[in-house]
């Protein structure tokens, strides 16, 4: 029950049943004129008041939150999602053409520490918008692969194995024996077995170059020195 004195106003908010958006009514009351009793809306007509009831449309811009977001309709949503501002980068954002080339030397450098280094900048985990799912990395050009070093006993204990599909034809050689016949084959098998097994750790795994002699065909593309944290990645003599 609303009361109504003389020279006083309230406002009051509400919504349409039909319509979701906010609905401003006013109601304001003053002295009615006895000469004009038929604008007495609802009033005590003994005291002479009248109420006046007026509707005016509130345009407002709201954004429902993350978690109450299934309860509105697409066309409630105005302005700008501001709880969506995550940016999730895109195989065409990393084309090949504009990738960075890298070229290391492995002369005298432990086998393991270089492929790690290798593998985290092939992969592009050096890079503040890292994504694993997302070919992201560079080019690493490994010159000298000949001079690559093991510590310990792994020239004669570490073992490579490989099969011909053939019934009895398995072959086993040491490190020092692959290393005199593919020096290469040494260091594409440590970085790969760094890199993920699928299908964009084949396509990862093409962004490696592994040569023997110091001499590599890449020079069109202006590698620069690819940068290694690791102090113990340099064989003490």
């Amino acid at each position: 029950m609303a009361m109504a004195y003389a020279t006083s106003s309230s406002v009051m908010f509400g919504a349409s049943q039909n319509n979701r958006s906010p609905v401003l009514f006013g109601f304001s009351t003053m002295a009615a004129s006895a000469s004009s009793p038929k604008h007495i809306i609802g009033a005590r007509t003994s005291r002479n008041f009248q109420i006046r009831c007026e509707e005016q449309k509130v345009q407002q811009r709201t954004l429902a939150p993350v978690e109450q977001r299934w309860m509105f309709t697409d066309s409630d949503f105005k302005g700008p999602d501001v709880w969506n501002k995550t940016w999730y980068p895109k195989a065409e954002d990393h084309v090949n053409t504009e990738k960075t080339w890298y070229v290391v030397d492995a002369t005298d450098k432990i086998l393991g520490r270089m492929a790690s280094a290798i593998a985290v900048h092939i992969r592009g985990k050096n890079l503040p918008t890292y994504t694993p799912s997302v070919d992201m990395g560079a080019f690493v050009i490994v010159v000298n692969a000949e001079k690559v070093a093991v510590s310990g006993k792994k020239r004669l204990q570490k073992l490579y194995r490989r099969h011909s599909g053939r019934p009895g034809g398995m072959t086993v050689e040491t490190f020092d024996q692959l290393q005199q016949r593919i020096p290469e084959r040494i260091i594409e098998h440590a970085v790969r077995g760094m890199l993920p097994k699928g299908r964009l750790g084949r396509d990862l795994f093409t962004h490696l170059k592994v040569y023997e002699g110091p001499d590599h065909p890449h020079q069109a593309q202006k590698p620069i020195d690819l940068p290694i944290r690791d102090k113990r990645i340099q064989k003490q003599t």
